[in-house]
């Protein structure tokens, strides 16, 4: 077999054992090892090679950011600041018609700019706001739809867990992505918004079940409660990504300083106790391992690639068959949204960046342009049945079990459409992710 059947194959092999419920790291080392393995004809270099592939990953200083920032969103989480996120978002918007969902989607948009890990939004705000929102005559289904689809912001707006593994997996700048997701971030956040508003107005019965309605209106909060809430929140985001895009810290010292910054705030507040830190300690770990794996195995999975010769062969078709690059990106699209079906977000970008990376660098396209909307892409999939990762979160996390899952698709999938309508807005105008650089 020639190098680029075996590749071939190899991909083939991740496919059927991600079918079978493989891990998905674990199936691309096993198919990047045998792959090398039989490209080189040695199980010892194929073993040095992907084991050189792994050290020099996790020993990057890039990689660093990693876990602070999966310290301070779980801090961030464990503290509480989920629940003042949301009651001052919900004081903001509290005159308008759907001002509890609208102040969801501001909540988690908030939270997300602290936390940039949608999976803690989802299990936060479905605990919060649901239970809220019912009491208050939104419809079931309409209340988890609002956490599902709003829960995908921390995915997208910055810092984001997705873009700093985008940016390990292309050496991209990972200060330059978060920049760069700024403004389609608040425009998602924006388009939720006005989607939600339209929909209490024109499809009032799709929002609202008057008859589960058990609350009368949200109470004036004093001035003094509100800025105590909102105060923390403020100080955290703009330490973090005001250091990041003033040019006053790096990515990984804005990690750091938004740590310090977290457990101060837990500790001044008095919600931070030695146990519940203990307890975040654990958790980063468990997160930052998971994604070290992860990363292994798609650096792993590259370095076959590149032995094998795919990533050149497809090039070259993509070059031959004249498609412009517009096809070719709506064609990745579908393909990411597609796969989104049946894998996680990160799993996508793992399967599909290494393998699209050297086509995009041949083609002169702007990889930090790509890289939004790869992870615009990939959040629709956090959406999309059989598999959508943030519903699954919230019907754990739900206590009411007359909500089905079936019921939480339906709920978030005008939310998916809205994903898909700012996507092509990415996509047909590129300043969008390029203003502010």
């Amino acid at each position: 077999m020639s190098p680029f059947e075996i590749g071939l194959y190899s991909l083939g092999a991740i496919v059927v054992f991600v079918y079978l419920g493989f891990w998905v790291p674990f199936a691309l080392m096993l198919s990047s090892y045998v792959g090398v393995w039989l490209i080189k004809d040695s199980s010892i270099l194929a073993g040095k090679l992907l084991a050189l592939a792994a050290s020099e990953t996790i020993s990057s200083y890039f990689f660093g950011v990693v876990p602070l920032f999966v310290f301070m969103g779980n801090v961030v989480s464990a503290t509480g600041m989920g629940e003042d996120a949301y009651d001052v978002a919900n004081q903001a918007f509290r005159k308008i018609k759907g001002g509890l969902a609208i102040g969801t989607v501001g909540a988690n948009a908030v939270f997300a700019a602290i936390t940039g890990i949608s999976i803690a939004s989802a299990a936060v705000f479905t605990k919060i706001a649901v239970p809220h929102m019912i009491r208050f005559g939104y419809s079931p289904r309409f209340s988890v739809g609002v956490v599902a689809g709003s829960s995908v912001l921390g995915m997208l707006i910055p810092p984001s867990l997705l873009l700093i593994l985008y940016g390990i997996l292309t050496e991209q700048s990972i200060g330059d992505l978060f920049v760069a997701a700024i403004i389609p971030g608040i425009l998602l956040a924006t388009v939720f918004g006005l989607g939600i508003f339209i929909l209490s107005f024109f499809w009032s019965s799709l929002v609202f079940n008057e008859r589960n309605k058990k609350g009368s209106h949200i109470e004036l909060m004093k001035f003094s409660e509100f800025f105590w809430k909102s105060f923390p929140l403020v100080f955290l985001i703009v330490v973090v990504l005001g250091g990041i895009y003033g040019g006053f810290f790096t990515p990984i010292e804005a990690g750091a300083i938004g740590s310090l910054g977290a457990v101060l705030v837990g500790l001044f507040k008095r919600r931070l106790t030695f146990k519940i830190l203990w307890e975040v300690l654990v958790e980063t770990g468990y997160i930052t391992a998971a994604i070290s794996f992860l990363i292994i195995a798609a650096q792993m999975y590259a370095r076959m690639l590149a032995l094998s010769g795919m990533p050149a062969e497809f090039g070259s078709f993509v070059v031959g068959s004249e498609l412009s690059i517009m096809t070719m990106i709506i064609l990745y699209i579908v393909l990411v949204i597609i796969m989104g079906t049946i894998l996680d977000s990160g799993s996508i970008m793992l399967i599909l960046v290494p393998l699209m990376y050297p086509i995009l660098v041949s083609l002169n396209i702007d990889l930090i342009w790509f890289g939004i909307v790869t992870v615009i892409a990939v959040e629709v999939g956090l959406l999309t049945p059989p598999l959508g990762i943030s519903v699954f979160v919230i019907k754990s996390s739900l206590d009411d079990k007359s909500i089905s899952l079936g019921d939480i698709f339906l709920g978030a999938a005008p939310f998916a459409v809205m994903m898909v309508v700012v996507l092509f807005l990415v996509i047909a105008f590129p300043i969008l992710t390029t203003a502010l650089l």
